[in-house]
């Protein structure tokens, strides 16, 4: 039967009827349920509240409960609503269901993912809301199309305001149910105030269009519902049993829809587990699933605790973590399986450190070699809070010919940002490099159409020149005019002056105190610039006067903060090299050892993209105040930004089966600066008993040295400001950092690169002085201002004051000339 004719019910009901007389069916799949999940499955009347924590069956419970729902004759397929938030978990549903039913499943029309179901829904009701059924559904592309053609018809700065923020901000309307007539006042000051007036106005235009957006088709749906009472009565009879997967992430639209359907017969089963709750940035609200009581009263309230995933000490961390969030129901992961190893915990003196350290420690896996069971590459992850913390592990693994695979996005220097980048350092490095200039001439966009591209190609073809210099001539000669020739013209002049400063910074003429080559020409001075630039400094200046920063600063998509990091980290690499070529050329060298084909993979994701997943080992890196938790969400959130990246933590602990390591470093070198890290607030709430900790005595105190045996006291007294810090804040003052700063460690933590290539030894006391006169390679002579370890402030005779790295300076006297 077509699930689309006008009258399907009264067939269905007799179905239905026929199906209720049949005897019930044998149901040995309960057999294999533990009490709370057989308690799930046979409660079948009225509100459920399945509290699911991680690994605890969940799926199995909800799949087993749909069977028993067509087992017992309680509802035929067509009559249950079953809704996932992905199409691949629909499918899984679907054929797991069959399983329990005896072979595949005829029917179950309405299982699937919100958006389909109210696709379906909407079409069989377009008209309603003054659309036709076989109205579009736009994709990105299509709605920011349109946003700017009205923003533009409003007269409104597009750089200033532009249409990809207006396109967030009413897709965070719709998530919220909010039509455009229906517009709370604390949102009319939206988009310059002018927010409410352009939604109407798009929401017109799509249905001129007869075209939905992706929020729409539950709007849409909503609104009918509300409107169309003897409609919502339809569906309400026609769904008896509803039944809602992953209820913590649903949005205020998803709520309303599925409260909206429930309102009669409250036949309505939800499973989620609250301290999942992660997505709140795209618009998931936890608040749903927290007051599911309250909006049915009476509701069964089932707690699946017995966990088949993970070992008890890991559930115990992550119980011990997520115990500190005040909004949350509550539950407490057990398991049936004793034993296994606790919670490894280490610090490290840098990020380069840390991914070296867990390199070693994934070959051991890998091995066998830490006396345990080998565990190959495909059972083990990393999981990262922000992307840009893959580069250091992506370059290690790439120079160990370790085969990895980046999941939810492209490895990191396959990632467009980062190609952009590099393609601006590369043809400032050479002007010659055609495929490089080809994709930074209209990156960002700068007016230049498909026939200026043209142009500039035959020029170059038929003189057999550069396409830079082809690009050169013809804006000299008034080939490419309007904003689009003026534009080239700026990038030219600066990829030119770019590559003079470059030029002179790496050989910045002779000094009165240096002996001079006469074979060597003298390189100018930049018009502009007083002392020559690092590498780094000159990659910002790249990126920055390009306007490719400010292109992604002005980008309101949800990418655009982790492309900005993504360019931080970028320069952040340049530090380990002499200069820009050398870097492009490791780059090139470590992508050419690709391990495409290799049967086992190391795990590399974000710990948003690992929910749902599970590996026997798991690698928690960057657990330090301000990365995570993340101090963007922190600033954005408050209290409630918190809480949801605790939950974060929470679902990293819990992806692990067997062993977890959580890490933290000491400092992370940011635009030629080392900058002190805190330990994360998260890891003084892991119990005490169910973690290992490795950190090294004294890694805040100097940790080399007389250091080494320092009380942390007496570590803290000695200046650090990180340990200051520790001493001071609340949140450290606790007995668990005590603890963690008290414990001897059986592994040491080596000192930076820098001072493991020094041949002094690293645990002797200062190289240098106040006041000392010392010699660096690229930037001449100069006095020693302050000292920081081995970071030191100089002032240079030539170069004015620059903080550089101890290993990279002499004595002056040492200087054979």
């Amino acid at each position: 039967m077509n699930d689309f004719d006008d009258d399907p019910f009264e067939s269905f009901e007799r179905e239905s009827l026929s199906a209720r007389a049949m005897a019930a069916r044998p149901a040995p799949y309960l057999d294999d349920l533990n009490p709370a999940q057989r308690q799930a499955v046979e409660t079948l009347d009225g509100p459920v509240l399945m509290l699911a924590g991680a690994g605890t069956g969940k799926t199995k419970a909800l799949t087993t409960r749909i069977a028993h729902l067509m087992n017992t004759g309680r509802a035929q397929p067509n009559e249950i609503l079953a809704v996932t938030f992905t199409n691949k978990a629909a499918r899984e549903m679907k054929t797991r269901v069959g399983r329990h039913v005896g072979g595949v499943i005829e029917g179950m029309p309405w299982l699937g993912t919100f958006h389909s179901l109210c696709n379906r829904l909407l079409r069989r009701h377009a008209e309603l809301v003054d659309l036709k059924s076989n109205f579009t559904i736009l994709d990105m592309d299509d709605q920011l199309r349109l946003l700017k053609q009205i923003v533009r018809a409003h007269n409104i700065d597009e750089k200033r305001w532009p249409p990809r923020m207006l396109a967030g901000i009413i897709d965070t309307w719709k998530n919220r149910g909010w039509t455009w007539d229906k517009l709370p006042a604390s949102e009319q000051g939206a988009f310059n105030h002018r927010g409410a007036e352009l939604y109407e106005e798009y929401q017109k235009r799509l249905i001129t269009l007869n075209a939905v957006d992706f929020g729409d088709l539950l709007l849409h749906v909503v609104t009918i519902f509300q409107t169309y009472p003897d409609v919502l009565a339809k569906y309400q009879r026609w769904f008896k049993y509803i039944l809602v997967d992953e209820y913590q992430d649903t949005n205020v639209a998803q709520y309303l829809w599925l409260r909206l359907l429930a309102q009669g017969h409250k036949n309505i089963c939800c499973v989620g587990d609250d301290d999942q709750s992660i997505y709140g940035w795209r618009g998931a609200e936890v608040g749903n699933i927290l007051k599911f009581e309250k909006d049915f009263p009476g509701a069964t309230v089932i707690r699946l605790e017995q966990n088949y995933r993970s070992t008890e000490h890991i559930l115990a961390a992550a119980s011990g973590v997520i115990a500190s969030n005040a909004d949350r129901l509550g539950k407490t992961l057990w398991t049936a399986a004793e034993g296994g190893e606790k919670v490894r915990l280490i610090g490290h003196w840098d990020g380069d450190e840390e991914a070296r350290w867990i390199g070693e420690e994934i070959e051991s896996y890998q091995r066998g070699t830490r006396g345990l069971d080998p565990i190959g590459l495909n059972g083990q992850a990393i999981l990262v809070r922000a992307s840009f913390q893959m580069r250091a592990f992506e370059d290690r693994f790439l120079t160990l010919g370790m085969p990895y695979r980046v999941i939810g996005g492209p490895r990191f220097y396959e990632r467009l940002e980062i190609r952009d980048a590099m393609a601006y350092f590369r043809v400032v490095i050479s002007e010659e490099d055609d495929l490089a200039f080809e994709r930074i001439i209209n990156t960002p966009k700068r007016g230049l159409g498909d026939k200026a591209l043209a142009t500039i190609n035959g020029f170059a073809r038929d003189n057999g020149v550069s396409m830079m210099d082809a690009a050169r001539t013809v804006v000299a000669d008034g080939a490419i005019k309007g904003k689009g020739g003026k534009n080239l013209g700026e990038l030219i002049r600066n990829l030119d002056r770019w590559r003079a400063i470059m030029a002179w910074s790496d050989k910045p003429g002779p000094h009165s105190d240096d002996v001079i080559d006469l074979d060597e020409p003298i390189v100018a001075r930049p018009t502009g610039v007083e002392t020559p630039l690092s590498h780094i400094e000159l990659a910002q200046m790249i990126l920055d006067e390009s306007g490719y920063t400010a292109h992604w600063q002005n980008d309101k998509t949800p990418e655009a903060p982790g492309r900005l990091e993504n360019l931080k980290e970028l320069v952040r690499a340049l530090e380990e090299f002499e200069n820009l070529q050398g870097f492009l050329e490791h780059v090139a060298l470590v992508m050419s050892n690709d391990t495409e084909d290799a049967a086992e993979k190391v795990t590399i994701m974000t710990l948003h993209a690992a929910k749902g997943l599970e590996f026997p080992v798991i690698f928690l890196p960057g657990w330090e105040d301000g990365l995570f938790p993340s101090q963007r969400s922190m600033d954005e959130n408050g209290l409630k930004g918190l809480e949801e990246e605790r939950r974060l933590a929470y679902v990293g602990i819990t992806r692990a089966e067997r062993h977890c390591t959580i890490s933290f470093v000491a400092n992370r070198m940011t635009y030629g600066q080392w900058n002190s890290a805190m330990p994360s607030r998260f890891i003084d709430e892991l119990p005490a008993e169910h973690v290992d900790i490795l950190t090294p005595p004294g890694l805040y105190g100097g940790g080399f040295g007389a250091a080494a045996t320092a009380s942390p006291r007496e570590q803290a007294m000695q200046g650090s400001d990180l340990m200051d810090k520790a001493a001071k804040a609340d949140v450290y003052s606790s007995p668990g950092w005590a603890r963690m700063q008290r414990n001897t460690s059986r592994r040491a933590v080596r000192a930076p690169a820098e001072a493991r290539n020094m041949t002094i030894d690293v645990t002797a006391t200062p190289a240098f002085e106040l006041g000392e006169r010392v010699f660096h390679q690229k930037f001449g002579y100069g006095t020693v201002e302050t000292l920081e370890g081995d970071k030191l402030t100089i002032a240079f005779e030539k170069a004015g004051q620059k903080k550089v790295v101890a290993s990279y300076l002499t004595t002056a006297d040492d200087v054979p000339f």
